[in-house]
Formats: C-alpha cells, structure tokens, sequence
C-alpha cells in the first residue's frame, strides 16, 4: 500500500523549496529539499513543513530554534537535486548562499524565502511537523519550480 499510495499523493503538485538551519552545537549549516512547506496563517504569520523522523539532521533542527525556507525558482532543478542527495557538507559546497538576518542561509535567486523561528513542533505519524513563525521574508517574480507525479515543472509567472 505504501508505493500506491505515494503515487497518489504524487499526484498533487508541490512546490519545491530548501530547507535550512544551522545545528546549535556545531555551528554547522544544515539543509535539504522539501515539497511539505505550506501556509498556515496570516496573523501570526505562520508556516509549516515536515522531517522524517528518520532524517540525520532531525536533532539539529529540533533543537536550533529556527529555519530558513527557500522556494526555488523554475530554473533551480539541479539545486533541488543536490539538497536532495548526497551528503550534508557537499550541499553547501562552492555554492554563494546567502545569510539572512538570523544567520541562516538562504538560496539566492529564489522566488520566495522565509526567515522562520519555530514555536512548534507536532510529531504525526514517521515525521515531525514543524510550525514557524516568519521574521523576515522576501520574494522576486519569476517562475516557481513544482513537482508532481516523480517530475519536475514550473509555473510560469506572468507580469
């Protein structure tokens, strides 16, 4: 039941972000790609997105404090590829990340970033969901980068 229903869920197209904290005892920066992040209200600005209980990096983020979360641009597949993949300390390799004000990196060139402290996070099921307030945002107007049914797309942005 697991593959079919990943594929039927697969069906609903998500965007595609990355995820970043730094871990609070090592002062290493973390990250990964996420097609969980949603909106969850206004006021207070909130957000969500999730981790795997599984995940190597599920310690660091529970105990820093905060995340940054990125949506990549249409033009980001690769990058989502490599936040995907691999190991931690080559993600952020030769890569000119940004730092936004908490000393969080962020992706340039994105469409959107959220600069995030957590005030929750609600176990459910094999993952950890984790609810954010943002600080500090921004956004540019180009086209986004989705994915659905194991593929990638984009959403054109129109002025």
């Amino acid at each position: 039941m697991s593959r079919a229903l990943r594929d039927a869920l697969g069906c609903f197209a998500t965007g595609v972000t990355v995820v970043t904290t730094t871990d609070p005892d090592s002062g290493v920066d973390l990250g990964l790609t996420c097609s969980s992040f949603s909106a969850v209200s206004l006021q207070p600005p909130l957000v969500l997105w999730s981790l795997r209980h599984e995940a190597e990096c599920r310690a660091a983020f529970t105990r820093a404090g905060g995340f940054t979360v990125s949506v990549l641009a249409a033009e980001q597949q690769a990058l989502a590829m490599r936040f995907a993949d691999g190991e931690q300390h080559e993600r952020f390799a030769s890569l000119a990340l940004q730092r936004a004000a908490s000393g969080r990196r962020q992706v340039p060139d994105c469409v959107a970033w959220f600069d995030c402290t957590t005030v929750n996070i609600v176990e459910a099921g094999d993952h950890d969901i984790f609810i954010g307030q943002v600080e500090e945002f921004s956004r540019r107007y180009a086209s986004g980068l989705v994915f659905a049914q194991s593929r990638f797309g984009c959403v054109q942005h129109e002025s």
